[in-house]
């Protein structure tokens, strides 16, 4: 296989290191599915985690958000119960501290699912505490599950952080100093190491958070009221999925944005139509203001944003969210031989080597894709190929993604802007999806669906999709555009009637006729 890379020193990629000593910096998605990778192939594997294992992928990032996300997308379907023949029952007392009424939020947006004058309104309410205490149960949970994993594994764990010496040993032995919490450090000699530190939340300059009132989104799932106004700097996936999240809850939400539209880099439909829900949801999207300084107002009860062209926006709380930077320092990489990019990124090749001699690096510090699945994979890629496994080297262009916004943006492959601007000779197949017989009966009445399909072999190369669940739906696109299925080979299954995904199959269909 021509896109097989033989492991360095191994005259043969099938004869696995049995035995070899691996030591792994930081325990999220990269670095724990890299060490139980070793750990099968017979390595003698220590993992070094200083804040506990998942990472900031499980404790603060994509656990957590997405568990607040999903207590949001029930209010969605709140929004379609009248729609759907649904009556709730008007709340006859008033909610308990904490709990914050959303009930014009629940009511359908549209004349069918309006309530009658004089009826009982449905009424859902947000807890925002309880909330909170279940995401940070969740995330607490998961990072337990994976250590006892590892653990069941034979990876021996060690809680404290890890620095790269500089020197090599003999036979090209690395050593990782692991400094522990009580003080001591503990030297660590492997034939293998893998970096896989992550990233934390940028901050402004002039704004630095203060977890009550200026935050990032780590800091968030502390929160045990839900703010009155949230000012969200930054219209990126994080700062507009959480924005819309807490819309949703019952926040009110400006969205700050230095684009002229939100979710830049997404398919331009796609954005827009993102967009146009967000601001009929009554969310106040400010486009083209770079937002520079975030200040407490002088009682302490709320914040002042401050646009670079002078305007100054109020709110209760503020979330900063303009991107994040790699944990790389004072990990003694440059003395090691580790190069870093500007951004300050580990530089690695697709079979995750860095610069330095047997030092591989994975996940969000080497900003090759900030996604958790992208992190595991170049995990297990890098033991792989380390251990002298057979390996394909990774591919970012069948990488399935999703924006966890009401609806989803779920995308793979090519996109049909590329074949815009690009000039690929593909077809795009589009089909709305409110009109999908299971949409119907479900009440969804936004989103689409797009399959890109090369004219010259009918190949389906990549797929947008945008509506409730999206995420669940892009998998037999992603299959499809792994395993070079052409359309033809979608328009010939049988799918099940009604369902969502049935609008796969008749989009390749519409390329078929």
């Amino acid at each position: 296989m021509s896109n097989v890379a033989p492991a360095p020193d191994s005259p043969r990629p099938s004869s696995t290191r049995r035995g070899s000593r691996v030591v792994i910096v930081g325990g999220g998605p990269g670095g724990y599915e890299a060490a139980l990778t070793a750990a099968r192939l017979g390595a003698s594997v220590t993992l070094i985690e200083e804040r506990g294992l998942g990472g900031a992928a499980v404790l603060t990032d994509v656990v957590p958000s997405k568990t607040l996300i999903a207590t949001a997308e029930w209010l969605t379907i709140a929004e379609r119960a009248a729609h759907l023949g649904l009556r709730f029952a008007h709340a006859a007392t008033p909610a308990a501290p904490g709990m914050d009424d959303v009930a014009a939020r629940a009511a359908a947006p549209n004349e069918a699912g309006k309530a009658q004058a004089g009826s009982a309104q449905p009424v859902a309410s947000v807890d925002l505490r309880a909330l909170n205490e279940r995401v940070r149960a969740l995330a607490l949970e998961q990072s337990a599950d994976i250590e006892a994993t590892l653990q069941r594994a034979g990876v021996r764990v060690l809680h404290g952080r890890g620095a790269l010496l500089p020197a090599t040993g003999e036979g090209g032995l690395r050593t990782v100093r692991a400094t522990l919490p009580d003080g001591g450090y503990l030297d660590c000699e492997a034939e293998f190491v893998l970096l896989a530190v992550g990233a934390r939340p940028r901050e402004l300059p002039a704004g630095r958070p203060d977890g009550k009132r200026i935050l990032t989104w780590a800091q968030l799932y502390n929160l045990e009221e839900m703010p009155e106004h949230l000012v969200v700097i930054g219209s990126g996936v994080t700062g507009v999925e959480l924005a819309s999240a807490y819309q949703l809850l019952g926040a009110r939400v400006t969205l700050v944005s230095s684009r002229p539209g939100v979710l830049p880099g997404q398919e331009p439909e796609a954005a827009a139509l993102i967009e146009q829900e967000l601001r009929e949801r009554g969310m106040q999207v400010v486009t083209s203001a770079r937002a520079v300084a975030v200040e407490l107002t002088e009682d302490g009860e709320g914040v002042a944003v401050r646009l670079e062209d002078g305007r100054v926006l109020p709110g209760s709380h503020c979330l900063v969210a303009v991107g994040a930077v790699p944990n790389t320092s004072r990990l003694g990489l440059e003395n090691a031989g580790v190069e870093l990019s500007p951004s300050g990124h580990i530089q690695v090749d697709r079979v995750s080597r860095t610069t330095a001699f047997r030092v591989y690096a994975a996940g969000d510090c080497t900003g090759v894709l900030p996604l958790a699945s992208v992190a595991a994979m170049q995990g297990r890629i890098a033991m792989w190929h380390a251990l002298g496994d057979a390996v394909a080297p990774l591919d970012t262009g069948d990488v399935a993604a999703t924006v966890f916004t009401a609806p989803e943006i779920a995308t793979v492959g090519v996109q049909p802007q590329q074949v815009h601007e690009q000039g690929l000779d593909c077809f795009i197949s589009r089909l709305p999806l409110p009109r999908n017989p299971r949409a119907k009966m479900l009440g969804i009445q936004t989103g689409f669906l797009k399959l890109v399909i090369s004219r010259r072999d009918g190949l389906v190369v990549g797929g947008v999709i945008v509506g409730p669940r999206a995420s669940e739906l892009i998998l037999p696109v992603a299959l499809a555009v792994k395993q070079h299925l052409t359309a033809a080979d979608l328009a010939g299954m049988i799918n099940v009637y009604p369902s969502l995904s049935g609008s796969i199959v008749e989009a390749a269909r519409v390329v078929e006729d």
